[in-house]
């Protein structure tokens, strides 16, 4: 049985077997979602709040001026409706590698990685099954807020698709990368707690960047090296069918820097799965 695993190894896997993979691991994916109702109340629950009751509170505060890709004064719900778009797939992917963590500590995360398909192909299609995840979140929060005067042009809701696609894969890629070092199940909310609010409260999401840079020059900087940053004005300009191409790139380069990472972290001859002798670390 072993000397026909390596010589299939050695021959490599067809396209069709790829696919069988892939679809196993997002349809695996999809029934844990629906399984779990609660998540997906979650994931609309808070940033519906955020622009219910946040957004209504600082409205006369924080006043928006005209920036691009707005054409002209718009209210303080429709200015963070991008940051909170950005948020749900932020916190999704935090979610995606706390079952990563819960997976290996139970051992099903062994299963998965023991598999004879290269283990690039395996992280690769767990990070598309979260981001498909998030994709849907998204859609499900923009047709509630819709109610509540966010209305982007209808070309909008089709030129996001392709930047919720990649901001998704970003933020997978990065909770990935993290739930590689993070030891226990035990300590994972601490982790989430120096990622989360620090990229989210340091970015574009909830005040512009000219306030920022007004009020403490040095906190603007940091906003502007926050990949977070640039993860919500893609999706800003996205919504009204136009295109950041620096967020762009910042986006594509974290996304393949946090990929790889990730990758290289769980290699069973180099990660830190390896070098700690958890599951997952080695066939």
């Amino acid at each position: 049985m072993s000397t026909e695993l390596a010589v299939r190894t050695a021959a490599g896997f067809s396209p069709g077997q790829y696919a069988i993979c892939l679809k196993g691991i997002v349809w695996r994916e999809s029934l844990r979602f629906l399984h779990q109702r609660e998540r997906f109340v979650s994931a609309l629950v808070r940033p519906l709040v955020w622009l219910f009751i946040f957004a209504v509170g600082f409205r006369q505060v924080l006043g928006v001026s005209i920036i691009p890709p707005y054409e002209t004064y718009i209210l303080y719900e429709v200015y963070i409706a991008p940051g909170l778009i950005a948020m749900i797939q932020l916190f999704n992917g935090m979610q995606s590698s706390l079952s990563m963590v819960y997976d290996r500590e139970m051992g099903n995360m062994r299963t998965l990685l023991v598999s004879p398909l290269p283990r690039w192909y395996l992280l690769s299609s767990k990070l598309v099954a979260g981001t498909a995840v998030s994709v849907l979140q998204v859609y499900a929060f923009l047709a509630i807020a819709w109610f509540w005067e966010i209305e982007p042009p209808p070309i909008g809701y089709l030129t996001l698709l392709p930047a919720i696609i990649l901001t998704g894969l970003m933020l997978g890629a990065l909770g990935m990368l993290i739930s590689s070092v993070i030891r226990q199940l035990e300590n994972f909310a601490g982790v989430m707690n120096f990622v989360i609010f620090p990229m989210f409260f340091a970015s574009s999401a909830l005040y512009p960047l000219w306030r920022v840079q007004e009020a403490s020059p040095p906190l603007y900087y940091i906003c502007e090296l926050n990949p977070f940053t640039h993860a919500v004005e893609l999706i800003r300009f996205a919504l009204y069918g136009q295109i950041n191409w620096l967020s762009l790139a910042v986006v594509c380069g974290c996304t393949a820097a946090f990929m790889v990472g990730a990758i290289l972290a769980y290699e069973p001859s180099r990660g830190f799965l390896a070098r700690r002798g958890e599951p997952g670390g080695g066939a």
